[in-house]
């Protein structure tokens, strides 16, 4: 991040502060609105083909006590990351709600980190400018790369050039927490896979799918975060790369891909800058477990509430998923990227992964 982008961010925080005091000179109730973040206030961006928040609004005033603790704890939030980009330090989520600890007025505290968590979307969503940008940082997510890609990453310690196969071990090159701090230098890829679990990303590396498919191999780890997210869509938007997420076959895997694809409520207000509404889901689909009779464990309750909700959710109202959720309901089946390793353990990378890239049209 440039020192203009620092100071751009530290005045964006200040503004806000200001805005506080403005409102408590005019005699106005002081008050911050943000969208409210729900899957009811989730509208279609045509423009970016990606889901967004809406026009619905929450307010935290300060005509109740609730409200201004909430804009108290805001304004001690706005100090210590002005203060923070001052001193060009970083901090994670987790520091800074133990930081909260020793700030002098009680009530300025957090009670938990969900809280704080909270206040620093608002605070994205409100100044638009990223926590990144803050240097407030995710604990370490370990998500990695694994393919023919030469970058420069800029550190603390300096530029340094790194190859995503020649310059790395089996473990890849970890992902930092801001993947604009990357520059990519030159590439072989034909296409990014993006994986869920790290026994498949383990077995692709092994068999050397990367090198044979000139792939680059992104370790989601679960959840993708939101460095994970931006990076894949960094290696779409400007290397002209399909992306293709391969994840197990359930309800919350199906999640996973529409967080990469269409962006996740949580981050809604970042879509445009997290979301890859092009990238293209490879498996496990509901239809494969029956093709390829594949081991199963059955659907829980709660797993055949999230497949009808998901019935629900816009990011997967189309005749895809439609179609697919309904095959699973009906076979009350759900199935692990692992499980393909009843074929061999090298039916993935062999059979399934090839046949399913070409028929995408990938291949």
């Amino acid at each position: 991040m440039s020192a203009d982008n620092e100071a751009e961010a530290q005045e964006k925080l200040i503004d806000l502060a200001a805005e506080f005091y403005d409102q408590f000179e005019r005699g106005d109730i002081p008050e911050m609105s943000v969208p409210t973040r729900t899957k009811s206030n989730i509208v279609f961006d045509e423009d970016e083909n990606v889901w967004v928040y809406g026009d619905r609004e929450s307010t935290r005033s300060a005509n109740s006590v609730r409200g201004a603790r909430k804009l108290l704890k805001a304004i001690y939030t706005i100090e210590f990351l002005s203060e923070q980009l001052e001193a060009d330090r970083s901090s994670t989520l987790r520091e800074l709600y133990y930081l909260s600890e020793s700030w002098d007025v009680n009530e300025a505290q957090f009670s938990s980190q969900d809280e704080s968590n909270q206040l620093v979307e608002d605070l994205e969503i409100v100044s638009e400018v990223t926590r990144e940008d803050f240097h407030m940082r995710p604990e370490e997510s370990g998500a990695t790369i694994m393919g023919p890609l030469h970058l420069r990453e800029q550190t603390r310690r300096g530029e340094r050039e790194i190859h995503c196969q020649k310059d790395v071990g089996e473990g890849g090159y970890q992902i930092p927490n801001n993947p604009d701090t990357i520059e990519f230098l030159d590439h072989d890829a034909d296409f990014v896979l993006c994986v869920e679990t790290g026994g498949m990303r383990d077995r692709l590396v092994e068999n050397g799918f990367d090198e044979e498919y000139n792939t680059i191999v992104v370790h989601l780890k679960g959840q993708p975060a939101r460095a994970t997210r931006r990076i894949t869509k960094r290696l779409h938007d400007e290397l002209d790369l399909p992306v293709t997420v391969f994840t197990d076959g359930d309800p919350w895997s199906y999640r996973i891909f529409g967080s990469v694809a269409y962006g996740s409520i949580k981050s809604a207000h970042l879509s445009e800058y997290l979301a890859t509404p092009e990238a293209q889901f490879i498996g496990i689909q509901p239809e494969d477990i029956v093709e390829y009779d594949l081991p199963t464990d059955p659907l829980s309750d709660s797993d055949v509430n999230a497949l009808e909700s998901e019935l629900e959710d816009p990011r997967f109202q189309t005749d895809y998923w439609e179609e697919q959720i309904e095959i699973q309901l009906d076979i009350e089946k759900k199935s692990e990227q692992q499980s393909l390793a009843s074929h061999g353990l090298d039916f993935v990378t062999e059979t399934y992964l090839p046949e399913r890239l070409e028929a995408m049209g990938v291949l």
